[in-house]
């Protein structure tokens, strides 16, 4: 994450916000060396909860065969 002073944001305003856009890494605002604000990028949402984890998510091994260890379900 990368931090610059208040002044020195509103001379690279336009300039930040298409850095923070094309390399996704957010800004910090400070004045007198305290942060103030934060500059973030949009994160594109997936269109249904379904593809929200798509290509996130890996499988190990066979999901559906049985376990190899006995077990009994809590009363």
């Amino acid at each position: 994450m990368k931090s610059i002073n208040a002044s020195e944001f509103k001379v690279k305003c336009l300039q930040l916000i298409k850095e923070v856009a094309k390399t996704g890494v957010s800004v910090v605002i400070t004045k007198n060396g305290q942060p103030v604000a934060q500059l973030d990028p949009i994160m594109p949402r997936s269109a249904t909860l379904a593809g929200a984890h798509k290509g996130k998510i890996t499988v190990m091994g066979d999901i559906l065969a049985p376990l190899d260890e006995d077990w009994e379900a809590g009363h």
